[in-house]
């Protein structure tokens, strides 16, 4: 199955959080109150962030952390790439695989395609879309819950 670690997941809780908080720093303390997140677990993160350049520190009595960049302009594939590294769903399809039956794989090229197409999905969303369909689904859930019930 494919699918992304805890980490990574509480990471774009992380980014999410940071987007949400405006301009200015946030600190680490911050985030993990209003994420309910461990602290610890927020500033491993946060380490993983900054260095992956999607994040920004500074230290000092007003430090704090704050996204490097608009909202809208960190890719889902940036996150992953960031927390997980590059998507690849078989060997032969990451930047660095090699497959000892590559010259005899008759479906090495297929995955090759379904990669590079999950790619291109991750990279059209971005930080801002994954927290406005967040907020969607939220409100639609309230709708929902309101809604008279059908007899």
């Amino acid at each position: 199955m494919l699918r992304m670690s805890k980490l990574t997941d509480y990471g774009t809780m992380v980014l999410a959080q940071l987007a949400a908080s405006g301009r200015g720093w946030t600190t680490a303390h911050q985030i993990a109150a209003a994420t309910h997140l461990g602290q610890p677990t927020v500033s491993k993160l946060l380490k993983s962030l900054v260095r992956a350049h999607l994040v920004v520190s500074t230290r000092g009595v007003q430090g704090g952390y704050a996204l490097a960049r608009p909202a809208a302009s960190i890719s889902a594939a940036q996150i992953l790439d960031a927390l997980e590294g590059p998507v690849a769903i078989t060997e032969c399809s990451s930047s660095s695989g090699c497959c000892d039956l590559e010259s005899f794989c008759r479906v090495g090229t297929a995955w090759q395609r379904i990669n590079h197409s999950i790619r291109r999905a991750l990279e059209a969303v971005s930080l801002a879309d994954l927290q406005t369909r967040r907020d969607h689904l939220s409100s639609l859930a309230t709708e929902l819950r309101h809604a008279p019930t059908a007899r």
